[in-house]
């Protein structure tokens, strides 16, 4: 009878390591009878621009969420991304005391607005370490003023029709929302950045302090971690990330509006959350969270192709959240009993 329940146990845990890639081929097949041409080629192109951007928020959110933070204000740090980018390659930046206005390559812009996605989320980890403010506090006050600031920057105005101009030598914004042999820039940027953070937790004494904090950030320090230096790096990343996912959307929409990128924190989460990262700290993967962000991406396009209102979608986003933490609290509790039954059996 035991060993029957213990093939049954692995069995269960079998299930819930895979779960996220069973979710994806079910959302596939049902989605592909309830909606009309759901698996034709621009389904697929458009499901992988969304992709893209909800995996990329989500390589940051998960580094965050490992150590046993969130950060709330990834969203708004796309938004203000955006605004910075449209503003340098419209407007350029004007300095009033030398009476001059400076414009910028592409590269320069880009360079320009990763950077600022890295300090804030400097500020945010310093903040977080040096201030001890909890991360939902700290990131929810700086998802206000990030969106505060993108609003600042035009007056709440939209920068339309960012393609440059040849004269001021910063053409070729579109770039980062077309395709290369069919495949979104976005998505083959998604790909390059997952397999580098992917190496870099894994392989990466970085990676392994990483994983140390969440799983007990008391014994890391006491290991010799260095803790405040380790999550300053990671809000950093997500950070980057942020500013990266700014630069992609508004690239697709040729414009940037302060409000991109609203409530897309939640997609961030989710794709972790599902691919498998614990809101508990100490347990994720890259590779988990690139899947559990093509399931979101699914959900939301499937369901906008369904005719789902914008209000059940929410609805529908939330308990997908919740049911994913209830699951990985199970399979916590279950690895414990099987861990514990283990030690036993071998005394």
């Amino acid at each position: 009878m035991d060993k029957k329940n213990s093939n049954n146990n692995t069995l269960v845990m079998t299930l819930l390591k895979g779960r996220t890639f069973i979710v994806l081929i079910v959302l596939l097949i049902f989605f592909s009878i309830a909606a009309n041409n759901f698996l034709n080629m621009n389904t697929a192109l458009l499901i992988g621009k969304h992709v893209a951007l909800y995996g990329i928020l989500a390589i940051g959110m998960t580094y965050v969420i490992i150590t046993g933070g969130i950060d709330l204000s990834v969203g708004a740090i796309v938004g203000l991304a955006g605004m910075i980018a449209g503003g340098l390659l419209q407007k350029g930046l004007t300095l009033k005391m030398f009476g001059v206005t400076l414009y910028f390559s592409v590269p320069a812009v880009v360079l320009i607005t990763v950077l600022i996605g890295a300090l804030i989320g400097v500020i945010n980890g310093l903040i977080i370490t040096k201030f001890n403010v909890a991360p939902f506090i700290a990131t929810l006050g700086m998802m206000y003023v990030a969106r505060g600031f993108a609003n600042i920057h035009s007056n709440g105005a939209t920068y339309s029709d960012l393609k440059g101009y040849e004269a001021l030598g910063n053409q070729g914004w579109g770039f980062f929302g077309s395709s290369v042999a069919g495949i979104p820039v976005g998505l083959l940027i998604l790909v390059i950045l997952a397999v580098i953070f992917a190496v870099l937790l894994k392989r990466t004494a970085f990676g392994w302090h990483v994983f140390a904090i969440g799983g007990n950030e008391k014994a890391a320090k006491l290991s010799g971690v260095k803790v405040d230096q380790v999550k300053i790096l990671v809000y950093m990343i997500s950070g980057i990330c942020s500013a990266i996912v700014g630069i992609i959307a508004s690239s697709q929409l040729a414009a940037s509006h302060p409000a991109t990128g609203e409530s897309w924190e939640m997609n961030a989460i989710a794709s972790a959350v599902l691919g498998g990262t614990s809101m508990a700290g100490g347990i994720g993967t890259i590779g988990g969270t690139i899947v559990g962000a093509f399931v979101i991406g699914v959900i939301n396009d499937g369901m906008v192709m369904c005719g789902v209102s914008e209000f059940w979608q929410m609805v529908i986003k939330g308990l997908v959240i919740v049911l994913a933490v209830i699951i990985d609290q199970f399979q916590r509790n279950l690895q414990a009993k099987m861990a514990l039954k283990a030690r036993n059996e071998s005394k």
